[in-house]
């Protein structure tokens, strides 16, 4: 067999010319251990599209190498996006199983339940989902069982506490809208959650639905033609990824509005919520203790315990509204 070295590698001094020929060596037994399968092979399920989720992608690939797997070297990562047609996912959860991968990364609710229609033998980690536990994916944090585990955190919470600094930087809301992907199965704890808390703040809810980037200019002349003060943005991965174009069709109708973090960073004017690619880099130690022979289903699920505050103050000052102190005094972020 002949063996290739990369061209690009010059060996200058005696070091060097021993860094090549263990380059020489270990490359190409690398790349036969690759053809003969015996390198881990991770599935990646993406809701969205690479570019969107780019983030997450950079950060559990850091995460991986933080536990020595590099990619392409001694450990291969198939892709398979649905760009944002969540009807797309189960074929292509399917397709990866196919595959034979040993390990399948994905996020959402959508995205692990596509994953579990396809698989209840190859393990399953969530880089996050919400409350993974009222939507039937684990049967408890501690004991998830089954073959998905991973992070998790509450959305109906998470909307709840949104429509509350909507109220707390705008004490003058009386109406607000809440913007929903109605593809996303956890639509029914969400709605309860934040229905309850405007109820309590004395906020006449209203809620609107887009599956489709061509149907946001409707929505929100619907918004505006009804006299809402404020939106509030679901977390879903959908409207994650167009969060500048909600963010644009808000600040166009002078509405206050609030969703993740990345909402706020996209022109929105408040977000909360937990760091995406945090989560998506600690779904690296899930995978790495399943490579190494844990079950799933004896990995505890994790919640984060942390949520950061963005501020958008470009955008508040364009629509000439005063953020409160006490709202930037708690902010972990202001964009100015």
């Amino acid at each position: 067999m002949t063996r290739m070295v990369p061209r690009n590698i010059k060996p200058i001094t005696h070091l060097g010319a021993l860094a090549l020929v263990l380059l020489a060596l270990t490359w190409p037994l690398a790349t036969e251990a690759q053809q003969a399968g015996t390198v881990p092979r991770i599935g990646f399920l993406g809701q969205t599209s690479p570019s969107v989720q780019a983030p997450g992608v950079e950060a559990l690939l850091a995460g991986l190498r933080d536990f020595g797997y590099v990619e392409g070297k001694n450990i291969v990562i198939e892709f398979r996006w649905a760009e944002g047609k969540y009807d797309r996912l189960p074929a292509l959860a399917a397709e990866l199983v196919r595959r034979k991968v040993d390990v399948l990364v994905t996020g959402g609710t959508a995205g692990v339940r596509a994953a579990m229609q396809a698989t209840t033998a190859i393990p399953i980690v969530m880089t996050s989902s919400g409350d993974a536990i009222a939507a039937g994916l684990v049967a408890s944090l501690a004991r998830p069982g089954g073959n998905v585990t991973g992070s998790t955190f509450f959305v109906p919470e998470l909307m709840a506490k949104r429509l509350e600094l909507l109220r707390e930087v705008m004490p003058r809301t009386r109406r607000a809208a809440v913007l929903v992907n109605p593809d996303d199965p956890s639509n029914v704890p969400v709605l309860k959650a934040i229905e309850m808390t405007a109820a309590s703040l004395g906020i006449e809810l209203h809620k609107f639905e887009a599956r489709r980037p061509d149907e946001f200019e409707n929505v929100f002349s619907a918004m505006a033609r009804i006299r809402v003060d404020g939106v509030v943005v679901q977390e879903d991965t959908f409207l994650t990824a167009h969060a500048r174009a909600i963010a644009d069709r808000a600040t166009r109708k002078r509405l206050l509005s609030a969703g993740s973090t990345r909402f706020a960073e996209a022109g929105g004017q408040i977000g909360y919520g937990p760091n995406g690619p945090a989560l998506a880099r600690r779904a690296a130690y899930f995978v790495d203790r399943i490579l190494k022979g844990a079950r799933p289903g004896d990995l505890p699920v994790e919640r984060p315990t942390k949520f950061d505050l963005v501020i958008n103050l470009n955008t508040t000052k364009a629509q000439g509204l005063t953020i409160p102190s006490s709202v930037l005094l708690r902010a972990d972020r202001i964009i100015e």
